[in-house]
């Protein structure tokens, strides 16, 4: 199916578009190669949360992400929370909150057959570069990343993929087959508790009502708070999704589970900004800071002078 790139404009921002007869994807390399927008041309359905702002403000680096825009699909590297890099020379290098790329412009070409972008950047102060290369396949938008160690050490990291999505629609979230139980990582949610609790998965009990909690739903934003829980064991499967009872439409995350073998979902009920979306969050590492992650041997490592890739592809289609 023939794919088509052409520069185009987004909320003040240059960006680039990719595209076939049924996917859209609009990226801003200057604003850390977000993916702003993700369109399903044969239902005209937007994936991807939009931001009310009728322009972006560019952010610094090191900048606090809840300052600035929350949407679209940023790339999370090398931690997720604000932290210190763990060990080695760079021991004690302060990691700003979403890390470094989100921040940062990313360098862009073209191949010379114009269906694929790749888009690189490297860290202002830790040892990496990283890059991506997007194409599209059908009904598939699919990503390759690469991060290179530029040190004579190993380099730890948490790669974490942040595409928050619209869920104004009802919504239904997809996991691995056999998935029983998560563990809460955001003790702010007093339906689920202190950080660390173990809940039944999809059904558990509230905290606090003891009433019973779809955790595989997104509830109604009147609820003014967000969920954060990850599943608590190495998955078998790389896999995720989203499904839309009213169309059938179906929206799949596929990732190499030896690679990327953690997976976190976050939803903002209106508690984050007052935003209403929510994020699959496919990871190389648990959970959201990279210090604690290496403490607990769950950090992904890169050899000295070595590299680590792996791929993410987002599948539309339909369940029935």
């Amino acid at each position: 199916m023939n794919t088509t790139i052409e520069a185009g404009q987004y909320k003040g921002l240059n960006s680039l578009i990719i595209k076939n007869k049924i996917l859209r994807a609009e990226y801003l390399p200057d604003y850390g190669s977000k993916l702003s927008s993700l369109k399903n041309l044969r239902t005209g359905r937007e994936f991807l949360y939009q931001s009310s702002r009728e322009k972006f403000r560019k952010p610094e680096w090191g900048a606090e992400f809840s300052r600035y825009d929350a949407s679209g699909f940023d790339e999370i590297f090398p931690s997720v929370d604000s932290t210190f890099y763990p060990s080695g020379r760079y021991r004690g290098q302060q990691i700003p909150d979403h890390g470094d790329v989100w921040t940062l412009a990313w360098q862009h070409k073209l191949f010379s057959e114009r269906s694929k972008i790749q888009f690189r950047t490297a860290g202002p102060e830790l040892p990496y570069r990283l890059k991506k290369t997007v194409m599209l396949d059908y009904n598939k938008l699919i990503i390759n990343y690469q991060a290179k160690n530029l040190s004579e050490e190993p380099f730890k990291f948490i790669w974490a993929a942040h595409p928050l999505f619209d869920c104004q629609d009802e919504v239904r979230i997809l996991l691995p087959a056999g998935t029983d139980r998560v563990v809460n990582v955001d003790d702010s949610n007093e339906h689920l508790g202190s950080w660390g609790k173990i809940h039944s998965y999809p059904l558990t009990n509230s905290q606090k009502t003891g009433e019973e909690i779809d955790l595989s739903s997104v509830p109604t934003p009147d609820r003014q708070t967000c969920q954060k829980f990850y599943l608590p064991h190495r998955l078998e499967e790389g896999y995720c999704g989203l499904e839309y009872p009213e169309s059938g439409e179906r929206l799949e995350l596929y990732f190499p589970a030896e690679k990327v073998p953690y997976l976190g979902i976050w939803k903002s009920l209106g508690g984050f900004r007052g935003d209403y979306n929510l994020a699959l969050e496919p990871c190389t590492g648990v959970y959201d800071d990279l210090y604690l992650a290496d403490k607990i041997g769950r950090a992904a490592v890169i050899p000295a002078g070595g590299e680590y890739t792996w791929k993410l592809t987002l599948q539309v289609s339909k369940s029935n």
